[in-house]
């Protein structure tokens, strides 16, 4: 059973030096917090979030009990992250579209004279290392100092890595899951095509299409497909929709309608089904920002590319979590993590999970991998 979950803001008049040399100032983050905060403040747990995800990690708000939080298998009372035990943290990153400061909202050095009110693509880039230093400043007012453990998934994973780069001392455990150390020229590729999609769209309009009262849907929708076929295994593919045709005609043995345009296979539909749906609800600069913001991670640069170098620098205990399927982020990035740890003599405990549901198995309930964190969390981060 699900519980409420109520989201709550805050607001920073302080600018934030991101990497770029840029700033941000008068931002606000969303988040929520579910579990009790105990008296000496060491029980917290950050949830950092993946591309399309949010604050809202877990539970359901009273007014839409439908909306449920995207990580609510893994977070709750008596779940594998124990928000009887854990007070869980889950903070929206700047630049998003779910209540923290991005894209859409109005831009304080706008000219006053100006039609553009908005930051549209005048948004600053934002890097995994500018997210991690919001998120650190949110901390800082709610009075914790340190972490039980940061975790998170995907992208959530390149930040609760960065966590330990940046903030050693405020990290006792770090959980990394389905992630990688930076992004492969396969994955580049592919945000390099879902976001040529979107700026070619007519209606980006330079990634001020707010003044014109329009959506870059296709482009949107397309991104979203693209993205969508790389979450999935070929083998979730072939069971779930195999060769089906969505609508069989009757006049000829093969059932083809014999069309470019109309949608003969099931797999069509459902990635449409998906591009359509995303379209409606995620902003297209937000799009931009965050798999930019993914292709540009790579803390190793800064150590000529040694790995081993860059996680010297960790003082946490890690669990690290890879699936067989997913080759997004295969289990060999999971294993480099790994290895770059026992380099320092760090406590890492890895699970590579045989699951074949690809890169979305983070998401979902395979017992093997709850239990897994589970047994973490009881005997590890709660020790």
């Amino acid at each position: 059973m699900s519980f409420i979950a109520t989201p709550q803001s805050m607001y920073f008049a302080e600018p934030l030096a991101l990497q770029s040399g840029a700033s941000l100032r008068g931002y606000t983050l969303a988040y929520e917090t579910y579990g009790t905060l105990n008296a000496d403040k060491s029980n917290a747990v950050l949830i950092c979030h993946a591309l399309n995800a949010s604050h809202h990690v877990a539970g359901h708000y009273a007014d839409e009990p439908g909306n449920v939080g995207w990580w609510d298998n893994m977070i709750g009372p008596g779940k594998p992250v124990d928000t009887n035990r854990f007070f869980v943290i889950g903070v929206n990153n700047i630049g998003s579209c779910f209540g923290s400061t991005g894209p859409r909202d109005a831009n304080p050095d706008a000219p006053s004279d100006s039609r553009r009110k908005q930051y549209g693509a005048d948004f600053p880039v934002v890097t995994v290392e500018d997210w991690v230093n919001a998120q650190a400043r949110l901390l800082d007012e709610l009075g914790i100092h340190q972490l039980a453990a940061v975790m998170g998934g995907s992208l959530g994973g390149m930040q609760t890595l960065s966590w330990t780069l940046q903030y050693p001392e405020r990290v006792r455990h770090a959980v990394v899951i389905a992630s990688a150390p930076n992004l492969s020229a396969e994955n580049i590729a592919f945000n390099e095509v879902a976001r040529r999609a979107i700026v070619t769209d007519p209606e980006f309009h330079d990634g001020h299409f707010y003044e014109h009262g329009v959506v870059p849907a296709r482009g949107l929708r397309i991104a979203r497909m693209i993205g969508h076929i790389t979450y999935l295994s070929d083998d979730v593919m072939n069971s779930k929709f195999g060769r089906e045709l969505r609508e069989a005609v009757t006049h000829n043995s093969t059932g083809y309608k014999y069309s470019t345009q109309d949608i003969e296979f099931q797999i069509e539909s459902y990635l449409r089904y998906q591009g359509d749906k995303f379209s409606t609800y995620f902003d297209a600069n937000t799009y931009l920002l965050i798999t930019r913001a993914l292709d540009y991670f790579d803390p190793a640069q800064q150590f000529g590319g040694d790995l081993s170098r860059t996680m010297a620098q960790a003082k946490a205990d890690f669990l690290v979590v890879s699936f067989t399927t997913d080759w997004r982020f295969s289990p060999a990035r999971s294993r480099e993590i790994v290895k770059a740890l026992l380099d320092n003599r760090r406590h890492v405990s890895y699970a590579e999970i045989d699951a074949p549901h690809g890169h979305d198995a983070f998401l979902l309930d395979d017992p093997r991998y709850l239990n897994l964190v589970r047994a973490y969390f009881d005997n590890k981060v709660a020790a």
